[in-house]
């Protein structure tokens, strides 16, 4: 018997911790698929800070400081820190060079490439873009370039971003998340019936979509 877990994703861009859950997350899923479990996975729109310029002038402890009220000390310590759990599961993030950004053309491109089939790999790249490499992630022409990137026609994209093609199917994800009550992410919602909230350890995820399959199966 073929049995599929969904799991849907809200997550944004511009969240360093959406990217170590989603590297978590991906190792959950590999040791439940062990035995040939299938899982789907979807990814859902979610602004962290949607009155963020495109270009913000500024660097990253700049902006935090701007957002949090928090000493620029303990903003920086706090980096450190999420950094070195970046690191522990592989990941290499650069805040000296981040370009902070407005997000949402960043989530109508994820809807576009989910339209083509390329809504996994858009993802890895538009979060590895942002926190490895200071990539900007909020113009048009630099997303085309990392929509390029994944297989995406570049033509195509710029003409999704410049319409806005996708901005209804960003605002549905924001309001279906407010109905979840979601209010910070990652969060993840398994078969529609459990929520997991933050980058926890891949065993939590594990148990749940071990759960989930059980219900199903």
């Amino acid at each position: 018997m073929s049995i599929t877990v969904k799991v849907d994703i809200w997550s944004d861009i511009a969240c360093p911790w959406c990217f170590i859950g989603k590297r978590k997350f991906e190792a959950a899923v590999k040791t439940f698929g062990e035995d040939g479990k299938q899982v789907e996975i979807e990814y859902h729109s979610f602004e962290l800070s949607p009155d963020t310029p495109v270009d913000f002038d500024g660097s990253e402890v700049e902006f935090l400081v701007s957002h949090k009220h928090m000493p620029a000390e303990q903003i920086t310590q706090m980096l450190g820190q999420v950094g070195g759990i970046a690191e522990s599961v592989g990941l290499s993030y650069n805040f000296d060079t981040l370009r902070h950004t407005n997000t949402v053309k960043a989530h109508q491109l994820l809807h576009f490439a989910k339209a083509n089939g390329k809504q996994a790999e858009l993802k890895e790249r538009l979060l590895s873009a942002y926190f490895q490499e200071g990539r900007h992630v909020g113009r048009v022409e630099d997303l085309a370039d990392l929509a390029q990137d994944v297989g995406l026609d570049r033509d195509k994209a710029v003409a999704a971003l410049e319409s806005e093609e996708f901005l209804p199917a960003v605002n549905a994800d924001k309001e279906q998340g407010i109905a979840y009550g979601i209010t910070g992410v990652p969060f993840y919602v398994i078969d529609g019936k459990y929520g997991v909230s933050g980058a926890q350890d891949p065993a939590t995820f594990v148990d749940v979509l071990e759960k989930a399959w059980s219900e199903r199966a």
